[in-house]
């Protein structure tokens, strides 16, 4: 999700949608926000898989809209194997080559050698242990901060995501900034980062 995507209204308060309900000012449109944010931003994900597609998308969208992500999500799934971590792992130099040139993707030199380098290293650990270091790194219970109000409340890293930042880093991982640790974070739910009023908050 890109935090900077608002809709008119006053200035990153929620948004009442067509139907009525409120929402983050980012998730009311187009629909491709709307669903995504009603049905899957802040809703827990579990299972190493699961997890290693969420943490590429965040890396390929580094510098672009979260929307450029999500309308090609389907093609990223066709040509990494569903991200799969055994079978990405496998991918060589000719699969590199064939990314490439996929326009179903964003054809980003860097960040597709990041894509099979990352693969190879979780590829090595012990079968959920992606899931484990990932949501160990969620706020103890009790620790939240107040639900946001307002989309300026939202920080772009924490001490979480810092700290996992480099716990990813420090077991070889690539394109794993704080902030892209954080946008992680977000997006599978270690932390709801839903407006107080927005309706999804609640069932996060």
């Amino acid at each position: 999700m890109d935090q900077n995507d608002q809709q008119p209204g006053r200035p990153g308060d929620v948004v009442l949608g067509a139907d009525g309900l409120p929402r983050c000012p980012w998730g009311v449109t187009p629909d491709d926000y709307r669903e995504y944010h009603d049905t899957e931003w802040g809703r827990p994900v579990r299972g190493d898989d699961a997890l290693f597609e969420r943490l590429c998308l965040e890396a390929f969208q580094s510098g672009l809209s979260w929307l450029t992500i999500l309308r090609r999500r389907e093609g990223f799934r066709a040509a990494f194997a569903g991200f799969e971590i055994a079978k990405v792992a496998t991918f060589d130099d000719e699969d590199a080559a064939r990314l490439l040139t996929d326009p179903g993707i964003i054809r980003n030199r860097l960040k597709i050698q990041a894509t099979l380098a990352n693969a190879r290293v979780a590829a090595e650990w012990p079968e959920g242990e992606l899931t484990e270091l990932i949501w160990s790194h969620a706020p103890a219970a009790g620790q939240d901060r107040p639900a946001p109000r307002r989309m300026s409340d939202i920080p772009p890293t924490t001490p979480e995501s810092i700290a996992l930042s480099k716990e990813l880093k420090r077991r070889g991982l690539r394109f794993v900034g704080p902030t892209t640790a954080y946008a992680l974070m977000q997006a599978c739910g270690l932390v709801n980062d839903h407006l107080a009023d927005c309706h999804a908050r609640e069932l996060s």
